[in-house]
């Protein structure tokens, strides 16, 4: 066992707390909901990035490579100057919603680069131009752009060509739990000497101005410039300052002079030390030097092609000698690190290859952020400040009052999604489950905590809409984590998480039976489903048509999460048979959702076309006319999904569900026909239920596989390419509604135009669907063999066509036989600079034509999969 390991292991014994401070502070706090106290919920305007530097947050707080306490008390960042900019650079800048001419759009330069589970190394890297940041030019050029162009991004302007730039290296070692070395490695790339100011800032959260307590912590100066915080929860901490900077102190209150042309009687307010720094305003900072928000000033004039560091340490106040032990402990703790990475990745020979995946898992370390966020109080307000508009009350998540957490959780991306979304987060802890099992298994849990779930089953989606509809994943992700841990706990599975969660969850697909289908048939409608803008109409809304539509993909989720349950209750019933009638409860369910998948209601609509070989929606118009929405997507294709796979030892400790099994398939030939594999055993005695019998298999892969259709050199697309000269065209009173391909950013407003399923690769999907194939292939083994790519007459296994389809996947982010890497696009710069070609950004989605990254920047969040799928 490493250093790290044991550390993981301190923390989940109770011996030592070593989750205390972690990189929790979000990149962007401002234009979230949690901040919006707006009449008409506009949060883009209500709370802007100009505004940030001068407004006292109510829900959190953000700041560039950050660090806070688990209850984002403390905090710390990294704030710059480069002697040009017209404020200081303490937070990342992006674009709102709208504004940038694809949604809301980070516009900064940045990499997580290391970062272990329990925060005991971390390495970030920000790239500050020394020109002054053409924020002006990244708003209008991208509000000039149409959907139809690509986004304008900071490396566009030109601003980094010539490398007037600084590398900034944030890093953290952590000495104990609560003894944090911090290092800031300033490296000059331009041809001349540049000055560059380094402010590291600490400060508290504000608790006390909403009229709860107004208990203040405090800041002051101490011995040898050291800056010295009290708080009443987290005792006396000190910021220790090499090289003896000049200390800045103001308060975290809100400039209301200069947002609202008020007085409010607060001196020495937030963006004091940006306005003494930039505007030489010296009656901004407290001349007392105290306050509840300070920086330490560092000037640092860096020649040409060199670097200069910056060195403190967040201690307790007794330490002697702070910095003589630094360097040595700094030393060990990379080395920790490299020996946590070392274990987890193996043998792995290829550098490029551990380069992406530990970059990977790092971003999925760093995007865990502190999310607190009380539903009943933000519809309140609170009682120092004027009652929310009436409107509020009827608003967003208005119907969620029982919501309320303080907590640690995996965000998708710290910029552009700085808030949970229940089906990413699902995705998220198969790869923390690599990292750190127990962190996982408390994320998962924690959504069908009684503080998040609905009284009757629901999981809220995300911020912006609770009552949104996810894709049920939650049970498949449990247990695909359990299986992980299993192995590697040499077969012993933590029973106690699956059947928690298995209890809880329970209660979900209750939900989803009593609230999705609407016509008690087991065909289910749960709206967009995470697809976005994949359809003919926008399945949010009311149909142009009247009437809704009959979901291919709602119903193939409902059976995957059926077959999923299943799984779980046969597994638990190894230890409880109690757990037996509840697996045949759910393997009951599947049939009736495959029965009504071929049958519509008994009305001989199936929702599977054999001509085509593929599943399509269909549309249910007020004089019950059905209609089939003929549009090959990843809506198609979900259906895979829907498989487990049992051998005949799991059947034997389960006869209860065996006999139930048999004799339904005996006496109800029917039901029988929608598994007809079930009889034959597969490889080694095993047993196949899914939807997708091996014809319709053979049938849906050919079309999957097919590099005219689905089939890129990157993955699958999750549309097919045939309609990029042929759009899908569905007309309703002579207006045409359509879909067509679209390989790469969103050219709709469809659900904010930031993300786009008309044609990308998007990472969950091609990881669930290499899970199933491989699945399939438990049972077929190698009697199976589907031509790949479809009409080039070479036969695969359809384990070698998972390991084809993982290589194309990688081949996002690995260096072609050129050097070049997909997802950087034809940028020369990225492609093939020394100081940017080997930082990875992991996007939301990639182009489907070329794999060049798009969306959010970082939502390592579920791209970070890619980490799962390298491991082989």
């Amino acid at each position: 066992m490493n250093h790290e390991q044991n550390r993981l292991q301190e923390v989940h014994q109770g011996k030592a707390d070593w989750y205390k401070y972690g990189p929790y502070l979000s990149e962007r706090q401002w234009g979230t909901v949690r901040e919006d106290y707006s009449p008409d919920g506009n949060l883009w305007s209500y709370t802007t990035h100009d505004m940030a530097r001068s407004k006292t947050y109510r829900w959190g707080e953000e700041g560039i490579g950050g660090l806070c306490d688990n209850q984002q008390l403390l905090c710390f960042s990294v704030a710059l100057w480069n002697g040009l900019d017209p404020i200081l650079k303490e937070r990342l800048f992006g674009l709102s919603g709208p504004e940038g001419n694809h949604g809301e759009d980070v516009k900064e330069c940045y990499y997580y680069l290391d970062n272990t589970p329990t925060h005991s190394y971390m390495k970030m890297l920000y790239k500050y131009p020394q020109q002054a940041f053409p924020y002006q030019k990244l708003v209008e050029e991208n509000r000039r752009r149409g959907k139809h162009e690509p986004e304008f991004e900071l490396i566009d302007t030109g601003i980094y060509d010539d490398n007037r730039y600084f590398d900034v290296f944030i890093e953290y070692a952590k000495a104990d739990a609560d003894d944090i070395l911090i290092q800031i490695t300033a490296c000059n790339r331009g041809p001349d000497d540049a000055t560059l100011h380094v402010l590291p800032q600490l400060w508290f959260r504000n608790t006390w101005a909403w009229g709860y307590n107004d208990t203040r912590p405090r800041l002051s100066v101490g011995p040898q410039r050291t800056i010295h915080a009290s708080h009443k929860t987290l005792g006396n901490k000190c910021l220790f300052c090499d090289q003896e900077p000049d200390l800045l102190f103001c308060n975290n209150e809100t400039n209301t002079q200069r947002l609202y042309g008020s007085l409010s009687g607060e001196q020495y307010v937030k963006d004091g030390i940006n306005n003494y720094l930039i505007h030489g305003d010296h009656e901004a900072i407290n001349p007392g030097m105290q306050g509840t928000k300070a920086a330490a000033h560092y000037v640092l004039t860096i020649p040409a092609g060199q670097e200069q560091t910056v060195r403190l340490r967040l201690a307790d106040p007794t330490l002697k000698k702070p910095f003589a032990s630094f360097n040595p402990m700094l030393k060990t703790r990379r080395q920790e690190a490299d020996a946590f990475y070392q274990t987890l990745q193996g043998n792995t020979a290829d550098d490029d290859v551990r380069r992406v995946q530990r970059q990977a898992l790092a971003g999925m370390l760093w995007n865990k952020q502190f999310y607190y966020y009380d539903v009943a109080r933000w519809l309140d307000g609170d009682p120092a400040y004027p009652a929310p508009s009436a409107s509020r009350k009827t608003g967003r998540n208005s119907d969620w009052v029982h919501f309320h957490t303080a907590s640690i959780l995996s965000m998708p991306d710290n910029w552009e999604f700085p808030w949970f979304a229940a089906w990413d987060l699902a995705f998220h802890c198969i790869t923390l489950t690599l990292l750190d099992p127990a962190f996982a298994k408390q994320q998962l849990t924690l959504l069908t905590d009684t503080y998040f779930m609905g009284s009757e089953g629901q999981l809220p989606a995300y911020e912006n809409n609770f009552s949104g509809t996810n894709p049920p994943v939650h049970a498949w992700a449990a247990y695909r984590m359990y299986q992980m841990d299993q192995q590697r706990n040499e077969g012993r599975g933590d029973t106690a998480f699956l059947a928690t969660i298995f209890h809880k969850l329970l209660i979900n697909f209750t939900w989803w039976v009593n609230r999705k289908d609407r016509n008690d048939r087991n065909i289910f409608q749960g709206g967009f489903l995470g697809m976005d803008n994949l359809g003919v109409f926008d399945r949010n809304a009311p149909l142009p048509t009247g009437g809704y539509i009959e979901q291919a993909d709602g119903t193939a989720w409902m059976a995957m999460y059926a077959l999923n349950m299943m799984r779980i209750a046969l597994e638990l019933n190894q230890k409880n048979p109690v757990y037996e009638d509840l697996a045949v409860t759910f393997f009951e369910h599947f049939l009736s959702i495959a029965g009504a998948m071929t049958n519509l209601g008994n009305e001989g609509v199936d929702l599977w076309d054999d001509e085509d070989g593929f599943y399509y929606n269909v549309l249910r118009t007020p004089d019950k006319a059905l209609t089939t929405l003929k549009v090959r997507s990843m809506i198609g294709l979900i259906p895979l999904f829907a498989i487990e796979v049992l051998d005949d030892t799991l059947l034997k400790q389960s006869p209860k569900f065996t006999e139930r099994i048999d004799w339904l398939l005996t006496y109800r030939p029917q039901l029988a026909k929608l598994v007809p594999s079930w009889q034959t055993k597969g490889q080694q005695k095993r047993h196949l239920l899914a939807l997708l019998d091996k014809d319709r298999l053979k049938k849906i892969l050919t079309r999957m596989l097919d590099e005219t259709e689905f089939l890129s050199d990157y993955g699958i697309r999750a549309l097919s390419r045939c309609y990029l000269e042929h759009p899908y065209e569905f007309l309703v009173d002579g207006k045409s509604f359509g879909v067509h391909y679209t390989a790469g950013a969103s050219d709709s407003n469809l659900f904010g135009g930031n993300s786009n399923w008309r044609g990308p690769i998007w990472f969950p999907m091609n990881f669930l669907i290499v899970e199933s194939l491989q699945r399939f292939y438990l049972y077929y083994g190698d009697d199976l063999q589907i031509e790949y790519p479809t009409g080039s007459d070479k036969m695969l296994t359809l384990g070698a066509i998972v390991d084809a389809l993982t290589q194309r996947l990688d081949h996002i982010f690995l260096r072609d036989t050129k050097g070049h890497r997909a997802v950087f696009g034809d940028n020369p710069k990225l492609q093939t600079d020394p100081h940017f070609k080997d930082y990875i950004w992991f996007h939301e989605y990639f182009d489907g034509d070329t794999g060049y990254g798009l969306g959010a920047s970082h939502q390592t969040g579920w791209t970070g999969l890619i980490a799962k799928l390298m491991k082989r």
